[in-house]
C-alpha cells in the first residue's frame, strides 16, 4: 500500500502488485500456475456474441506467446479465469498478462492465477493444556471475556482445507461450500459443490512440480484445526474449547492439493461476507469475521483486494495469517493486503516466534506456538491420506495465531454487532497488551481478549497496561517534546483540539530499529511522521479514520542517534474523551 499526500490535503491510495505463492516446504511452488485471471472493463455489459470476440482477441494475444488459453469461468468479481494449455513459469504468467492487457484497451487488469499455501508448521506432539488462552505470560485472556461473551449469534467463516466432521466442532458447524473448481486439487472426484468437508491433502514426491514436494507429505487437516481454535464447544466434558465457542463457522473450502488458486480464493472471500457468485447458492449465514490462514511470497493482487473491499463493504473484518517465513510480512499476500488485520505469531514466552513473519503491515499478534508442549492444541483427524478418527494435535504458525484473533473478534462482535471493521481493527490494536518478551515489528502487542471485549462494550475503560507512560503537555513542538526512554513504551496521549501537535523523542541506539505505532480512537484520522536531529521528515503515515500508522527508521550508524516522532489531527475527535491515541515505541 502506498499512500500520497498532496499539498492542499488531496490524498490518494494505490494498492499494486500481483499475487505470488509459498509454500512451507519450499519456495519452489511460487513458479508456476497454468491460469490467467482476466478483468474486461465492461464487465457483463456485453452481448454473447461482443463477449465471444473479447476473449477470443485475448485468446489471439495468447496465441502470439505460443499459449492455447481455454475459458474455465467467471468470478464473483466480474474477472473471467482462463486455463493455459500448459504449465506456466511465473515470469512467463506475467509476460503473458502483460501482453493481454496491453493488447486490448478493454481489459481493466490481467494478472497470475496463482496457488496459494497453507500457513503452517505442524508439530505431532501432544499437550492436553490449552496455556494460549488463559496463562498471563503467553496467552489472550479468554476466561475474563468469557464471563462477558462467548460469541453467540456471531459467523465466522473460515476459507481454508475445509473440515471434518468432529464431536468436539459438529454443532458450531453450519452449511458450507467448496469452491476447488480444479479436480486435482479438489481431490474429491469433482469440482466444486456444498459438500465442504476435507477428504485430506496429502502430496506425493514430486506431485505439485519436479521435486516439489521432495518428500511425501500426510494430510494437514488445517482448517479442521483452525476451526477448533475459533468454535471447538466447550463446556462438554470433552476434548478442547475454543475462543469463540458460542459462536458458528461457515467453512469454505480453497485448499487442497499442492495449495488452492487464487480465483477461487477470491470467490470464497466474496460469498462467505454475503456476496453473489454466479453458479454459487447464496450464503445462507453471511459472516461477520473471515479467518484466512493462507498466502504466499509476492504483493498483494488485484482479485484479492478487490475481494477483500468487496467483504469490507458488508461490514466484514478480515483476519490474515501474517506467514512464516521470518521475513517482513510486506513480501506476503495477502497479509500486505489493504483493510486486513495481519497476524503476527507468538510463542509460550509471549516473544516472536521464531518462523513468525513481522513489519509494518502487523497489526497484532497471538499465540502461535513455538513446538512440543509449547504448541497450540486444537481439533484435527487421525488420517495420513485419507480421513481417520477424531483427534487432537498440536500445530506452531502464524496459521495458528490467526484464528486466535478471529475468535476475539466474535467475542467482541458478540458485544457489540454495530462496530465497523475499522472500528474492530482499532480496537484490536487500543487494548493489545505490551510484549512481555522481544517481538520487534509484531504490531501493538498480544491480543487482549478481556480488554477487547470490554472496549466493545464501551460500559468499562481497559487499564492501562504495563509500560503505558502518560503524554506530558506541552509537548508542541520539536525542542518542547517529550522523552521516552523506556523500549517498547506506550503512550496514553490525547489530541486536545484541532491545532494541537504533539512530539516525543527517544535515543536510538546504534544498529536499532525504532518501530512508531499510532493507533487513533476509532472515529478520528490522525497521522504519524518521524524527523531526524536536524528536523528532516524520514518517515511517515497517514492512513485512514481509525487505521492505525506505522513508521520504521533504523540507525545504521556506529554510535545512538535522536529521533523525534510527531502526531497530528487530520479530522475527526478531539479533547480528553473523543481525542485519544496511543502510540508505541519499540526499539
Amino acid at each position: 500500500m502506498i499512500r500520497l499526500s498532496t499539498k492542499g490535503g488531496a490524498r490518494l491510495s494505490l494498492a499494486i502488485g500481483l499475487l505470488m505463492c509459498a509454500s512451507a516446504a519450499s519456495a519452489a511452488d511460487a513458479n508456476f500456475t497454468d491460469r490467467i485471471i482476466v478483468k474486461y472493463r465492461s464487465g457483463g455489459l456485453l452481448s454473447g456474441i461482443e463477449q465471444t470476440k473479447q476473449m477470443n482477441a485475448t485468446e489471439a494475444s495468447a496465441a502470439r506467446s505460443g499459449v492455447a488459453l481455454t475459458h474455465v469461468r467467471a468470478t464473483g468479481l466480474g474477472s473471467q479465469v482462463l486455463r493455459a494449455d500448459r504449465r506456466l513459469s511465473l515470469d512467463e504468467a506475467r509476460r503473458l498478462a502483460a501482453d493481454i492487457a496491453a493488447s486490448d484497451p478493454n481489459v481493466e487488469y490481467a494478472e497470475p492465477d496463482r496457488i496459494m499455501r497453507h500457513t503452517l508448521t505442524p508439530n505431532d506432539t501432544r499437550y492436553n493444556e490449552q496455556w494460549h488462552y488463559f496463562e498471563t505470560t503467553g496467552g489472550i485472556n479468554a476466561p475474563a471475556a468469557w464471563d462477558k461473551s462467548t460469541g453467540a449469534g456471531v459467523v465466522v467463516a473460515v476459507i481454508d482445507t475445509g473440515y471434518r466432521p468432529h464431536a468436539d466442532l459438529n454443532a458450531n458447524i453450519l452449511q458450507g461450500y467448496d469452491f476447488i473448481s480444479d479436480t486435482f486439487v479438489s481431490n474429491d472426484g469433482n469440482g466444486r459443490d456444498s459438500d465442504a468437508r476435507d477428504p485430506g491433502d496429502w502430496i506425493n514426491a514430486g506431485e505439485c512440480a519436479p521435486g516439489d514436494p521432495a518428500t511425501f507429505e500426510a494430510s494437514s487437516w488445517h482448517g479442521t484445526h483452525v476451526a477448533g481454535t475459533i468454535a471447538a464447544v466447550t463446556n462438554n466434558t470433552n476434548g478442547v474449547a475454543g475462543v469463540a465457542f458460542g459462536a458458528k463457522v461457515v467453512p469454505a473450502r480453497v485448499l487442497g492439493k499442492c495449495g488452492g488458486y487464487t480465483s477461487d480464493i477470491a470467490d470464497a472471500i466474496v460469498w462467505s461476507s454475503g456476496g453473489s457468485v454466479s453458479g454459487v447458492p447464496a450464503n445462507a449465514n453471511p459472516a461477520k469475521v473471515l479467518s484466512i490462514s493462507l498466502g504466499g511470497i509476492g504483493p498483494c493482487d488485484n482479485t484479492t483486494q478487490n475481494a477483500i473491499n468487496s467483504a469490507r463493504s458488508r461490514g466484514a473484518s478480515v483476519i490474515v495469517a501474517a506467514g512464516n517465513y521470518n521475513h517482513n510480512a510486506s513480501q506476503d499476500s495477502p497479509a500486505n493486503c489493504s483493510g486486513v488485520v495481519t497476524v503476527a505469531a507468538t510463542g509460550r514466552n509471549g516473544g516472536k516466534a521464531s518462523y513468525s513473519n513481522y513489519g509494518a503491515t502487523v497489526e497484532v499478534a497471538a499465540p502461535g506456538g513455538s513446538g512440543g508442549a509449547n504448541s497450540v492444541l486444537s481439533t484435527l483427524n487421525t488420517g495420513t491420506t485419507t480421513p481417520g478418527s477424531d483427534s487432537y494435535a498440536l500445530y506452531n504458525g502464524t496459521s495458528m495465531a490467526t484464528p486466535h484473533v478471529s475468535g476475539v473478534v466474535a467475542l467482541m462482535l458478540a458485544a457489540k454487532s454495530t462496530l465497523t471493521p475499522d472500528q474492530v481493527t482499532s480496537i484490536l490494536q487500543s487494548t493489545a497488551r505490551p510484549f512481555p518478551a522481544t517481538c520487534s515489528q509484531c504490531g501493538s502487542g498480544i491480543v487482549n481478549a478481556n480488554a477487547a471485549v470490554d472496549a466493545a462494550l464501551g460500559n468499562t475503560t481497559p487499564p492501562d497496561p504495563p509500560g503505558t507512560i502518560a503524554e506530558v503537555e506541552p509537548n508542541n513542538s520539536r525542542s518542547a517534546s517529550q522523552l521516552v526512554s523506556t523500549d517498547n513504551s506506550t503512550v496514553a496521549g490525547v489530541i486536545g483540539s484541532t491545532s494541537d501537535t504533539d512530539y516525543y523523542r527517544v535515543t536510538l541506539p546504534a544498529g536499532r530499529t525504532l518501530v512508531s505505532t499510532l493507533v487513533p480512537n476509532a472515529t478520528s484520522d490522525y497521522d504519524l511522521y518521524v524527523y531526524n536531529s536536524n528536523g528532516s521528515l524520514i518517515g511517515s503515515s497517514e492512513r485512514g479514520t481509525g487505521q492505525t500508522d506505522t513508521v520504521s527508521v533504523t540507525n545504521s550508524g556506529s554510535s545512538a542517534i535522536t529521533r523525534y516522532i510527531r502526531v497530528t489531527r487530520w479530522s475527526g475527535g478531539t479533547g480528553a474523551t473523543n481525542g485519544k491515541y496511543t502510540l508505541n515505541l519499540n526499539w
